[in-house]
């Protein structure tokens, strides 16, 4: 028995005896299993030894936040607090965002206006909220609402005087709700499940985390595509025919953009393919680095909530950048 089936066997035990074991954070659980991502193997792998000695954990381990602190429960039987998800839930949520669970700095509704613009000034806050507890939301205060009233000369004096009312959203609400919120508001307010204000996401941050999204998708698209340009024309249709897997007979080819990624690899693989690029450029170091990006568009098309792997965004990036030099100089 390896040391993470230890460990679990322990928690089993201690629950089934009545000794609720210590909370960990998802970070420090995912360590457990040698991994700081829950990509799609590790997601698989942790869920299939967490039933294997009928745990789960509360929140669910992939959809909280990576430094939210979870709890372990047996997941059958008498004892049972909570039911096993037969699915992992596919929704990303508001409380994924390193934002959402980072409390933000709030003003009392008696707060003087200096008060106020000193916090924003010196803490580069374009929005701030007033709270009388951290439950107890009375509005916002941004520059936009000082700014307003001071050339409509009303009162502005404390807090009260320029607030307008609050933009909130659970913790536990679609990412892709709160859009249309931050788009109208520049900010979402969010409350965790106990109510609590447990975080401020603006624009700024929904901007940063689409980058972090969506960057691995466009990085792949543009290597696929500047796959294709590299192949294209250098090929007769059989020979098309000749890469496509075995194992898919009713898959009709009729162009290079018909061939899977790695069939791409399947043909270059092959001197006398190789041959037709009239690339100076050594053919088994390329299939190495075509494959490895291969492997990397395998994860991405899973999509990891918790963004890419630095290294693999890197090589993304490099490889991205090395066709597009091979297309600058008219190599391809």
């Amino acid at each position: 028995m390896c040391q993470i089936e230890e460990k679990l066997k322990d928690i089993s035990d201690s629950l089934k005896k009545g000794t609720a074991p210590q909370k960990e954070t998802v970070r420090t659980f995912l360590s457990w299993f040698g991994s700081e991502r829950r990509g799609w193997r590790t997601v698989t792998w942790i869920r299939e030894t967490l039933k294997k000695y009928d745990l789960i954990t509360y929140p669910d381990f992939e959809s909280t936040y990576i430094d939210e602190y979870i709890s372990f429960f047996i997941s059958k039987g008498d004892e049972s607090t909570y039911t096993t998800p037969t699915l992992s839930d596919p929704t990303y949520r508001v409380g994924r965002l390193p934002a959402a669970n980072n409390r933000p700095s709030s003003v009392k509704p008696d707060s003087t206006l200096q008060q106020i613009i000193t916090i924003m000034l010196t803490s580069d806050y374009s929005q701030v909220p007033v709270m009388t507890s951290s439950r107890d939301v009375k509005g916002i205060v941004s520059w936009k609402t000082i700014g307003s009233r001071l050339a409509l000369k009303k009162t502005c004096a404390f807090a009260r005087d320029c607030m307008e009312p609050a933009q909130t959203i659970s913790s536990e609400a679609s990412l892709f709700s709160a859009i249309s919120i931050i788009t109208t508001s520049d900010y979402v307010l969010v409350r965790s499940s106990d109510h609590q204000i447990s975080g401020i996401i603006t624009a700024s941050d929904f901007n940063e985390q689409f980058q972090i999204l969506a960057e691995p998708f466009i990085l792949i698209g543009e290597i696929e595509n500047g796959i294709r340009r590299m192949l294209y024309g250098k090929f007769t249709l059989p020979e098309l025919k000749i890469a496509k897997s075995p194992s898919d007979e009713q898959r009709e080819i009729n162009g290079i953009s018909d061939l899977t990624f790695g069939e791409y690899i399947h043909l270059l693989e092959q001197e006398k393919y190789w041959k037709k690029l009239n690339l100076e450029i050594d053919r088994s170091e390329f299939v190495k680095q075509l494959d490895k990006i291969r492997l990397i568009r395998n994860d991405v098309m899973h999509f990891d909530p918790d963004g890419l792997d630095q290294t693999d965004l890197c090589s993304l990036r490099e490889f991205a950048q090395f066709l597009r030099r091979l297309r600058d100089v008219g190599a391809m």
